[in-house]
């Protein structure tokens, strides 16, 4: 029997992940929209100066994908709620944006929620900070500052350079990663929050 059949069982039917996932590191995180004082408003926060990674940073609530978790969603709900003081029932989850592959082994699946009632936020100070409110019209109205990152190939010592055409004169391809700043009344985000508020906000002009 040709081999075909065993392909096409295993191929037809397999829905595609992200290539090498399983080496990577994997978060997911909440774009929460929240009534703030009358004005929909985006929930940032600052990250306690206690934490060994980011110490002081601004960002998303979210985290790392742990065992207990039974999907994506529930990584960025479950995170949010630890450090926000949230009950699940507090979020409304409305849809996924597109997911973040980062050169550095990381895959980030961000979540857009709704958290109805700003008051009843109590932030977790072994993690967060503080929290603060952004004006969803700010993005609308106002580009992110971009700058680029070059990325350069260095490839390790013992390198089978004979093995690849031209050999330790291979013309590596020199990447460019882009990094966002919003500046908004002191606070500066950047980095992959900056990235997926463009995205989010892409999202809704394009809409219109």
């Amino acid at each position: 029997m040709p081999f075909y059949h065993e392909i096409y069982q295993k191929i037809h039917n397999r829905l595609p992940d992200v290539l090498d996932h399983e080496n990577a590191k994997k978060f997911s995180v909440l774009l929460p929209i929240i009534d703030y004082q009358g004005e929909t408003s985006i929930l940032f926060q600052v990250r306690s100066h206690k934490l060994n990674t980011q110490p002081g940073e601004i960002s998303l609530p979210g985290g790392g994908v742990e065992e207990i978790d039974t999907s994506d969603e529930m990584t960025a709900l479950r995170e949010t709620c630890e450090e926000l003081g949230l009950n699940k029932e507090d979020i409304t989850i409305i849809g996924q944006l597109d997911t973040v592959v980062t050169p550095f082994a990381t895959i980030i699946k961000p979540f857009v929620g709704i958290i109805d009632d700003y008051q009843k936020i109590k932030p977790n100070k072994n993690e967060v900070e503080e929290v603060f409110y952004v004006p969803l019209k700010y993005f609308l109205e106002n580009e992110p500052d971009t700058y680029f990152i070059q990325l350069e190939v260095k490839p390790e010592n013992n390198f089978p350079f004979h093995l690849i055409p031209q050999g330790k004169y291979y013309n590596w391809r020199i990447g460019t990663y882009p990094e966002h700043f919003y500046l908004y009344e002191g606070k500066i985000i950047w980095g992959l929050t900056a990235r997926i508020i463009r995205h989010f906000i892409q999202l809704l002009k394009d809409s219109v």
